[in-house]
């Protein structure tokens, strides 16, 4: 449905969930795939499934030089980079503000915030020095509405989006397509998670109310491309049937 042949994607939090459909749906349409995770094994695996398309660089997000130097080695195998995909993210420790642990909901937001800063702050130097890229990153409907115990999320998911606009209104001009995706409950471990607090009405979802994977993954693609456009610097929304036609998803 997509050719991404000849470009070169890179993922964060690409062991497992949105992040490792993606890769596998971008490396089937033709993409070179850097597969980014703290978990060494997961991406290893996931590389050796894909093939020679693929590779797996261990890091951490909360961490800029580790995304600096994941980005550079990206540009070393691949010879640039066209598309990065913000997508590492954590909804641990779920948690009332005062309850929270302090350290714990720091580092939710080094991962889902900073973590979303550094690797645009790494891949934007790259993309504009080649006169252009995609920038796409993982929203949620949390970025919008507050949720009990989920303030470390909504804070960070709410200031990942505002990042989203800002690199729009900073490099918009210069090539740059920056956009948001909006998946929705999506049928992964973090909503093993959701359940398994018992907290707030997400928690309360059946497992048959949350999407595939393979559906945000499949939407990443299409924002790639010029059908996309319209909604550069904003928020695509699988939640809209609208959308959801226009991408060829199942109701």
């Amino acid at each position: 449905m997509f050719d991404m042949t000849g470009k070169n994607v890179l993922i964060t939090g690409a062991s497992r969930g949105i992040g490792a459909a993606a890769a596998r749906a971008f490396a089937a349409a033709g993409a070179n795939v850097a597969l980014i995770a703290r978990t060494r094994e997961a991406i290893a695996d996931l590389a050796g499934d894909i093939g020679p398309a693929a590779l797996a660089i261990p890091c951490d997000v909360s961490r800029y030089w580790e995304v600096e130097a994941a980005v550079q080695a990206t540009v070393d195998a691949f010879g640039g980079l066209d598309v990065f995909i913000g997508n590492a993210g954590v909804i641990e420790p779920i948690s009332r503000i005062e309850e929270a642990d302090p350290d714990a909901w720091g580092h939710a937001i080094d991962i889902n915030l900073k973590g979303v800063f550094y690797g645009m702050r790494a891949a934007l130097p790259v993309m504009l020095g080649a006169g252009g890229g995609t920038i796409l990153t993982i929203s949620s409907g949390a970025a919008h509405n507050a949720l009990e115990g989920w303030s470390h999320y909504c804070a960070s998911k709410a200031g990942a989006a505002m990042m989203t606009m800002c690199a729009d209104k900073e490099a918009g001009t210069k090539g740059i397509r920056a956009m948001g995706l909006s998946p929705g409950t999506v049928a992964t471990e973090m909503q093993r998670e959701i359940k398994a607090s018992g907290i707030n009405p997400v928690s309360a979802l059946d497992w048959d109310d949350h999407i595939p994977a393979d559906w945000p993954a499949r939407a990443l693609m299409w924002m790639c491309t010029p059908d996309a456009d319209e909604y550069i610097g904003q928020e695509v929304s699988l939640r809209d049937p609208a959308i959801r036609a226009r991408i060829g998803l199942g109701e």
